[in-house]
């Protein structure tokens, strides 16, 4: 879908108001608007996948252990001398944690993130056999790694569905009016009784992506949005098309994405490469 098109549909079907916007909404209601709206989704973002590049279980985990508070985008420009250097959980176990910093520099929190990343790799080779188990009890106790992590790795690694709750994710749940509840674990709950079990790792795409995309947390792009028709909180950012689709990121808005390595099916559909560190 273009964006002009995006445009023009959300600006049709009332303006982006649900039908029975006002009205309470039955639980059969919500379950139908919420599956449509990732259906939606799902045609917008055919091409969605982990933003995080990674070659094994291994390097996902530290990727996403690396990306709080930090952009996917910088993650990704700062793994390829970490995992040239340190390859497998053995070889980051026995690191210099100086010489670790000095690399995680770029990401931000780099001391804590260091001792994350080394912590998860001697409990991987202690516990695990150097092996990222594909449990979701074994892998919240590794260091640094929650309920959100882990279910990027089960979802993306080993195909077993999880419901990635991060700060996108929370912001537009509670923008479709999918749940009112502030706290993640209470989220994922609320959001899985919405939705099969084997829709939960591509929801979470689905969702992400739209909120990097189209729906920002300051200046969502509403008169660009492909769902406006379903979404409550249409009109809290510019209705205006032309307005809305400068707002638009990465390949929506004709500009890079965060992977330096995308699969070929984000370049299919007009996607760009992330550029290196330290490129201009």
């Amino acid at each position: 879908m273009t964006e002009k098109a995006s445009g023009k549909k959300a600006s049709e079907s009332g303006r982006g108001k649900p039908a029975g916007a006002g009205k309470p909404e039955s639980r059969t209601a919500l379950v139908r608007r919420a599956r449509r709206i990732d259906r939606e989704l799902a045609e917008v973002y055919s091409y969605a996948h982990p933003e995080l590049d990674f070659e094994n279980p291994f390097q996902l985990v530290v990727a996403t252990v690396l990306s709080a508070q930090t952009t996917d985008l910088r993650v990704n420009q700062t793994t390829p001398a970490l995992f040239a250097k340190y390859p497998t959980p053995e070889d980051l176990a026995a690191a210099n944690p100086e010489e670790v910093e000095e690399i995680l520099r770029p990401t931000g929190f780099f001391r804590a993130k260091t001792k994350s990343v080394i912590g998860l790799s001697k409990a991987l080779v202690e516990d695990f056999g150097g092996e990222v188990p594909g449990r979701l009890e074994d892998l919240v106790k590794l260091p640094g790694v929650g309920r959100k992590t882990a279910f990027v790795v089960l979802g993306n690694a080993y195909g077993r569905p999880g419901i990635t709750v991060d700060t996108h994710f929370q912001r537009l749940v509670r923008r479709f009016r999918w749940t009112a509840e502030t706290d993640p674990e209470k989220i994922e709950a609320a959001i899985s009784e919405l939705f099969p079990k084997s829709a939960w790792t591509d929801l979470s795409h689905h969702v992400i992506w739209h909120g990097r995309r189209i729906c920002h947390a300051r200046k969502p792009a509403c008169g660009a949005c492909p769902i406006a028709p379903l979404c409550p909180a249409y009109g809290e950012g510019e209705t205006d098309p032309d307005k809305a689709r400068k707002l638009l990121k990465y390949e929506k808005g004709g500009f890079p994405g965060q992977r330096l390595n995308p699969p070929q099916s984000y370049l299919d559909a007009g996607g760009k490469p992330a550029p290196p560190l330290g490129s201009a």
